[in-house]
């Protein structure tokens, strides 16, 4: 792999079937449930809200699968990282048995769903490991490992990986899952269809009233009645339990390429050393070659040179995979709760038939599989073991972890205020291909130059709560540091929580 890294779509999105545009919503429409948004969360709680007998229809502001879960490492495992010590200290032992329990089944009914429906999505079982090469690491490693194995998972404290280097030490959990997420939820979709579901594409919603029954509206000005309604718009769009102030936006590269399958490392393996490093490889139709995805380089949207951050994987991928030959590049975002765990169940204190399913910390495709059933038996009406731990209304923790909650409200206000006390390049200055927040007319313009040389201006003001935008010139993208919206240079919203473009400016 060279540092010269050209981002590209991602491999799941690339080698996924294709398929033509399903329709945006052009009607008044009255079904059971209303879900909001396409992705592993959303098409999950869809899929098992059909199978439970109610009408659904899901709306989709892009295409099916090709938002966040779209750009996935698509690691499907209980192991995140290190979090069962801390759910131990902070929810008990209890809470972390709920934890491993409801993603160990989430992952478990996955696997009965691939078999059920015959779907091929490149379904492996794999070993996952959390490793550390710094020696001062192993102690909270043993203790994850113990907290791991408390909360009843197969985990071990190891030493040796199928890593090309040494390690310090690893919690490893045994029978975990790697996947084809795209395939995988792209065959969710088609049999939810067959089954009566309704499935909208090109459909942004913008407004929720939250009656009985509730009303969603949409960009365009169709309208959906139901009984309820769930968001599960990864960043909910909609904010009326403080959700905001609880969450955190956090985008990480992935850079990819081939590699002899004689060479593969046998297992799913992360770090939270070097700003995070994570490795995994899948099948590829030369049987004697496997891809090799490492991700890693965490950041804030709208901070710092992505250009940077993507060459530094690739010279990592370099250093300890040599010769591999790079085919992909391409970036993700997460967003992380500041108190663990994701919030999953009722939209706020209030809420009777409004629901949301968020904060999955980077593992959203096991929390959006656990998400889905969570979601539908709390829709139908039975109960689930793990419901409070998931619920968003809680406080408790909240108050117990304020000073993550602090942290992220302090970054919030210093880029909403900050942001506006930056010099300002002179737009003369701007490249091809290189965009700036910049003075002119007295006026701040957001303003990229294309490589023909043309200007384009767009408001530098987030349309979701005003922060300034900053622009991304890896992925040439503008983005929110302060809840990770992103648009494109053109002012189209790429990702949310906002949900209406840039206003475009003449310059």
């Amino acid at each position: 792999m060279t540092q010269n890294v050209q981002v590209s779509d991602s491999y799941w999105l690339q080698t996924a079937p294709g398929g033509a545009p399903r329709p945006a919503l052009a009607e008044v429409l009255d079904v059971d449930v209303a879900v909001i948004g396409a992705g592993v969360a959303g098409l999950s709680a869809a899929w098992e809200l059909t199978r439970a007998g109610r009408s659904v229809a899901v709306l989709e502001a892009g295409r099916v699968a090709a938002g966040v879960t779209g750009y996935t490492s698509a690691k499907l495992t209980v192991l995140h990282t290190l979090v069962y010590d801390r759910l131990r200290r902070t929810r008990g032992p209890e809470g972390a048995r709920l934890y491993a329990r409801s993603q160990s089944e989430a992952i478990e009914h996955a696997a009965g769903i691939v078999a059920e429906l015959g779907i091929d999505c490149d379904w492996e079982t794999r070993d996952a490991y959390t490793y550390v090469r710094d020696p001062g690491g192993v102690d909270e490693l043993r203790a994850e490992a113990a907290a791991a194995e408390e909360a009843g998972l197969p985990a071990s404290f190891v030493t040796e990986t199928g890593l090309p280097f040494p390690v310090a030490g690893a919690v490893k959990v045994t029978g975990q899952a790697q996947f084809h997420p795209v395939k995988y939820l792209l065959a969710l979709a088609a049999d939810l269809e067959a089954r009566g579901g309704r499935i909208f594409e090109g459909t942004t919603v913008q407004g929720l009233d939250e009656g009985e029954p509730c009303r969603v509206r949409t960009e365009a000005g169709a309208t959906v009645t139901a009984r309820d309604v769930v968001v599960a718009t990864h960043y909910p769009i909609f904010d009326r339990a403080l959700l905001f102030a609880r969450l955190s936006p956090r985008r990480e590269l992935v850079v990819a390429g081939t590699v002899e399958a004689d060479r593969d490392v046998d297992g799913m393996y992360i770090t939270p050393e070097e700003n995070t490093r994570s490795v995994r490889t899948a099948p590829l139709a030369d049987a004697g070659r496997r891809l090799l995805v490492v991700t890693g380089e965490h950041f804030t949207p709208g901070t710092g040179d992505t250009r940077e951050r993507f060459a530094r994987l690739a010279a990592w991928a370099d250093e300890h995979f040599p010769g591999v030959e790079r085919t992909h590049a391409w970036a993700t975002q997460d967003i992380d709760p500041t108190d663990t765990v994701p919030m999953v169940g009722p939209l706020h204190p209030g809420a009777h038939h409004t629901y949301v399913a968020t904060g999955f910390g980077g593992w959203g495709l096991s929390g959006g599989m656990m998400a889905g059933r969570l979601l539908t038996a709390q829709i139908t009406r039975e109960e689930c073991a793990w419901s409070g731990l998931y619920d968003p209304r809680r406080l408790r923790t909240a108050v117990r972890e304020a000073p993550a909650l602090l942290k992220t409200q302090a970054e919030v206000a210093r880029h909403f205020v900050g942001d506006r006390l930056r010099p300002t390049p002179p737009v003369e200055a701007l490249p091809p291909g290189e965009g700036a927040v910049v003075r002119a007319g007295g006026d701040r313009l957001a303003v990229y130059r294309d490589e023909e040389g043309a200007l384009h201006a767009v408001s530098p003001r987030c349309t979701h709560l005003g922060c300034l935008v900053d622009f991304n010139a890896a992925e040439r993208a503008w983005e929110c540091p302060c809840h990770g919206s992103r648009f494109g240079t053109d002012g189209r919203v790429l990702e949310g929580p906002a949900t209406k473009p840039l206003e475009r400016r003449e310059i």
